[in-house]
C-alpha cells in the first residue's frame, strides 16, 4: 500500500485541510493539523521522505491551492512546435488549405517528429494535465506515421498520463482513396477513438462520411470524436445527422463533438432543441475557447447535464501560433472569451478544465451539475491532482502562477513546472 499526505491545502480555495492519498486514491480529506508531518517536507512541495510513523511520503502543500489535474479533451500533438522557433505563417483559409499547409511543412521541422511529440507532451504534464486526448492524423501524406508518433509518447509517459489517442481523418474519408482503410488501421493498431471531419463541408456527402465513421465506432467498440467547423445552419444540419446514428446505433454517452463553435448561432428555439438533445443522448461537447460569436451557452449547457471539455487543440504549430502547453492558460482564455467576470463563472471554467474533460474521457466519471458544482477532491476520487498558488479560484485563473506540484495516481510527477524522474 502506498500512502501519500498532503498538508495544508485549500481544495476548491476551502478551508486549509490535509489530503490522504491511497493506492491512487483520495482516501480523506481533514481540517489542517499544523503538527501532523510538519517539517519532513521540502522547500518546493515535492514528495518528502516517509513519516516514520505511518509511512507515507508527505507533500507540502504551503497553503495553495488543490485542484483535480487538467484534462486536455482536444489537442493535436502530432502536429506541435512547441519549443522550437516561431516561424511565419504560411496557411491559406480554410480546412483543406491548412491541412495542405502542414503536408507541405510537418517533416521537415527543426527536429524529429517524435521529439516534438515528447516535449509537448512532457510540458503538459509539467504545467499540470494529466488527463489527454489526442488526435493523430492519418492520412494517405503520413500513413500511419503521426499516429505511432502520439502512440508511442503514450507509452513514454505512460506513468504521468493517461492518454486516448483519436485516429483522425483531417483529410476527410473521401476526397483521397485509401483513406478509410488507413483510418482503420489504425484502430487495428490501438486507436483508443475513431475520429470525423465536417460531413458536409469537407467531404461534401454526410450520408456517407457519418455512415463510415459510424461504423468503424461500432465495429471495433470504441467512442466516436467528430470535428465539426461547419457554420450556422449547415452545422445544425450535420449535428442532426449525429444526432440521429447515435440514437439509431444506441451509441449514447459514446459521441463527442468538438468546437460546434456556430451551433448557437441560428435562433433560439434551435439553441434549446439541440442542447436538450445532447443532453437526452449523453453527447459530448469540446472547446478550444475561440473568440467567435453563436457558441452555446456554457451556463446552460451544464444545468442541462451537458459534458463539456476544454482543449488547447494545435500547438505552435502549421496551423495557428497560438498554445503553449498549459492549460491554466486556456482556462483563463475561456473565461476572457466568455466574458465571464463572476468568481462562480470563472471558477466552472476550471471545473470545466479539469473534471469536465475527465468526464469526457470516461463517462463513468463524477459528471458536472452546475456552474456552482466543484466535485473531484472527496475521498474515492481519483489521485490526479494539481497545487498551484493563488489567493482564490479566480486569481489562479488570473495570474496562472508557476508554484505548481502535479500528482497523478498519488504519486507526485512534476514540480516547479518539471518533471520528476
Amino acid at each position: 500500500m502506498t500512502t501519500t499526505l498532503i498538508r495544508a491545502v485549500r481544495p476548491w480555495g476551502r478551508a486549509l485541510s490535509d489530503v490522504t492519498l491511497t493506492d491512487g486514491t483520495i482516501t480523506a480529506v481533514a481540517p489542517h493539523q499544523p503538527a501532523a508531518g510538519a517539517g519532513t517536507a521540502g522547500s518546493s512541495g515535492a514528495g518528502s521522505p516517509a513519516l516514520p510513523e505511518t509511512g507515507a511520503t508527505v507533500v507540502e502543500g504551503r497553503g495553495r491551492l488543490l485542484l483535480p489535474a487538467f484534462t486536455d479533451a482536444h489537442v493535436h500533438l502530432d502536429s506541435t512546435r512547441i519549443g522550437l522557433p516561431f516561424r511565419e505563417h504560411t496557411g491559406g483559409p480554410g480546412v483543406w488549405e491548412m491541412m495542405l499547409n502542414d503536408r507541405r511543412n510537418w517533416r521537415t521541422a527543426e527536429v524529429s517528429l517524435q521529439e516534438r511529440v515528447n516535449e509537448t507532451l512532457g510540458r503538459m504534464i509539467a504545467r499540470g494535465t494529466t488527463r489527454v486526448r489526442s488526435f493523430a492524423q492519418v492520412d494517405v501524406d503520413c500513413r500511419l506515421e503521426r499516429f505511432e508518433a502520439v502512440a508511442a509518447a503514450r507509452e513514454t509517459f505512460r506513468d504521468r498520463a493517461a492518454v486516448q489517442i483519436v485516429a483522425f481523418p483531417q483529410a476527410g474519408l473521401l476526397r483521397e482513396k485509401g483513406s478509410v482503410e488507413l483510418l482503420e488501421e489504425a484502430l487495428k493498431a490501438g486507436a483508443d477513438v475513431v475520429g470525423g471531419i465536417d460531413p458536409c463541408s469537407l467531404d461534401r456527402d454526410p450520408a456517407r462520411h457519418l455512415d463510415l465513421v459510424f461504423g468503424l465506432a461500432e465495429k471495433y467498440q470504441v467512442p466516436l470524436d467528430i470535428h465539426l467547423h461547419e457554420p450556422g445552419d449547415l452545422g445544425v444540419f450535420s449535428a442532426d445527422l449525429v444526432l440521429e446514428r447515435t440514437r439509431a446505433l444506441g451509441m449514447q454517452g459514446r459521441v463527442t463533438l468538438s468546437h460546434a463553435y456556430q451551433l448557437g448561432s441560428v435562433n433560439e428555439a434551435t439553441t434549446s432543441r439541440l442542447m436538450e438533445a445532447f443532453g437526452e443522448l449523453d453527447v459530448s461537447l469540446t472547446s478550444v475557447a475561440p473568440a467567435v460569436s453563436g457558441q452555446l451557452p456554457l451556463t446552460r449547457l451544464a444545468e442541462g447535464g451537458v459534458r463539456f471539455g476544454l482543449g488547447e487543440d494545435g500547438q505552435r504549430d502549421y496551423w495557428s501560433p497560438y498554445g503553449n502547453a498549459d492549460m491554466l492558460d486556456r482556462t483563463w482564455q475561456l473565461a476572457f472569451t466568455q466574458g465571464f467576470r463572476q468568481d462562480e463563472l470563472i471558477g466552472h471554467c476550471l471545473a470545466i478544465a479539469t473534471v469536465g474533460g475527465a468526464s469526457i474521457l470516461d463517462p463513468s466519471a463524477v459528471r458536472l451539475k452546475d456552474t456552482a458544482h466543484r466535485p473531484g477532491l472527496d475521498a474515492g476520487d481519483p489521485a490526479d491532482l494539481l497545487l498551484v498558488d493563488g489567493e482564490t479560484l479566480t486569481s489562479a485563473v488570473m495570474d496562472r502562477g508557476t508554484d505548481r506540484t502535479v500528482l497523478r495516481a498519488g504519486r507526485v510527477v512534476a514540480d516547479q513546472l518539471a518533471l520528476i524522474s
